[in-house]
This record gives C-alpha cells, sequence and structure tokens, in this order.
C-alpha cells in the first residue's frame, strides 16, 4: 500500500474518532427523547459551545475528506506517488488532528491557518500529479 493510501485509511480512523468525540458528548446534551425521534423538529435544547464545534469539526473534515481522497486516487492510479506526494499527504493527516482540538477550543486564527495547511497539502498533491 502506498503511503498515501495508508494516510487515507488513517483519516478515516480520524473521521471516526471525531465522531465519537462529537456524538457521545451530544446523545448526552439532547437527551433520548429527541434522538429517538423523527426529527422533524430542532431540539429543544442547543449543543453546548464545545460539542458544536466538535460538530463543525467533523463536518469539515468530511468535506476535506472528499478533496483528498481525490488526491489520494488520482496519485495512485496515476502512478505518480513520490516522495512528495507521501509528504503532503502526512502534511494533511497532522493539520486533520490538530485542527480539531484548535476547532474545539477556538484557537483563532491558529485553527484558520492549520485548516489552511492541509487544504494547500491536498491541492499540491493534486497539482504534482499534472506536471
Amino acid at each position: 500500500m502506498t503511503p498515501e493510501l495508508t494516510v487515507l485509511a488513517l483519516a478515516a480512523l480520524l473521521q471516526a474518532v471525531q465522531f465519537l468525540l462529537m456524538a457521545i458528548p451530544a446523545n448526552m446534551e439532547l437527551r433520548p427523547g429527541y434522538l429517538m425521534s423523527a426529527r422533524d423538529r430542532p431540539p429543544s435544547r442547543n449543543l453546548s459551545e464545545r460539542t458544536a464545534r466538535l460538530q463543525r469539526a467533523f463536518a469539515n473534515h468530511f468535506e476535506g475528506l472528499i478533496l483528498f481522497t481525490i488526491a489520494v486516487v488520482v496519485v495512485t492510479l496515476s502512478g505518480q506517488a513520490t516522495d512528495f506526494t507521501a509528504a503532503c499527504a502526512w502534511v494533511y493527516l497532522a493539520a486533520r488532528v490538530v485542527y480539531v482540538p484548535a476547532y474545539a477550543f477556538g484557537w483563532n486564527p491558529g485553527r484558520t491557518l492549520i485548516w489552511a495547511v492541509g487544504f494547500t497539502a491536498t491541492v499540491l498533491m493534486v497539482i504534482s500529479s499534472l506536471v
């Protein structure tokens, strides 16, 4: 397995961890009545600030994971995997790991800068496969 595919697998596991970090407190805060309902209405109580941030970080990783997956597929299937693309993949994953506490604890502007590092690493992977 290429390093890029390894990082993709680890990024999927990170998404699962992020789900747990968000879902456990969300379930405790929203209570079973809402969670077992059809959810046709908004919950009667709001998530805490930190849980809501974890929810947004979780959703943001889905968005980033789509582009990163495309980058890994393009690099892998085109046979363009290099030390550079492997480094970019690891930078993406490191940025996503650090992004979770950055978002949860409201590190500003750090959160945005961390996001930009991961996004840039992903875009560079795609560009490198085209040159």
